[in-house]
């Protein structure tokens, strides 16, 4: 039971799915052990991306690539309700817009978007869009299995910044959640490698071109621990969606080259 009670809070806090409430659920919507749900998150990560699955398996098989993209992407926000988009857009302002620790932070905690939001907000949609269309071309298992092996590893790699950094501010979500286990930090790892690797054995791909995106996912997460160290000195929820946001986009472009 404890292993679904933290699969259930794993789903609970990074979607909006209409999860029913189960008697041995004391108290369903508090915040959970965050430090030993992480294990999780993978798992999590290929449920959350179901509803968006079944819609690019429903449309790639009569629309043209380009909008059955589209609608994936739709579906996966909609499940998501923007959960990372919204803190990759709050981090550009933030650091974007911000000269002093002090500043960025208060930018970053507020809801508005500005320039440096938007644009990294579309520029996201549009990488993602045309990552999924370029593996759509490719045939619909190769851009199901990306889709999936995508919402899995990233999220785990959202975790890095919490992981490896102090909470920049005394309250929030990241504050709150600081302290993930070793021990479900390496078990989540592991479950989150051995979903970034599956497009290959699922779509028959090089293996060596899903280690090279598994390790460009990896790569743009620390490179969002760095910077975020360089700007506020540790971690907000907000970095933890962008680094989960870089990390899926350099997995799914890098799926999409030719070697």
């Amino acid at each position: 039971m404890r292993l679904l009670s933290d699969l259930l809070f794993c789903l609970r806090f990074y979607s909006r799915l209409p999860l029913p409430v189960f008697r041995f659920e004391a108290a369903p919507h508090a915040m959970g052990d965050f430090g030993r749900a992480v294990q999780l998150v993978p798992v999590a990560g290929l449920l959350i991306a179901l509803p968006a699955g079944l819609v690019l398996a429903g449309a790639g098989a009569v629309l043209a690539p380009e909008l059955a993209a589209v609608l994936a992407l739709m579906a996966l926000a909609a499940t998501t309700g923007a959960f990372h988009e919204d803190g990759l857009a709050d981090v550009a302002d933030g650091f974007g817009g911000g000269r002093t620790i002090e500043r960025k932070l208060e930018i970053m905690r507020d809801g508005r978007i500005g320039t440096f939001g938007g644009v990294a907000l579309g520029l996201s949609l549009l990488a993602r869009w045309a990552a999924l269309t370029a593996l759509l071309r490719m045939g619909l298992t190769p851009a199901l299995a990306a889709l999936f092996a995508a919402a899995a590893l990233s999220r785990w790699l959202g975790l890095l910044p919490i992981a490896l950094l102090p909470a920049a501010r005394k309250d929030g979500a990241a504050h709150a959640a600081v302290g993930p286990q070793r021990s479900a930090m390496a078990l989540g790892g592991a479950l989150a490698l051995g979903a970034g690797l599956a497009p290959w054995w699922l779509a028959g791909g090089a293996p060596g071109l899903s280690l090279a995106a598994v390790a460009l996912a990896c790569g743009a997460a620390l490179g969002m621990v760095y910077v975020s160290n360089r700007q506020i000195r540790g971690q907000t929820g907000d970095v933890a969606g962008a680094a989960q946001q870089l990390a899926e986009i350099a997995f799914l472009i890098a799926l999409c080259m030719r070697i």
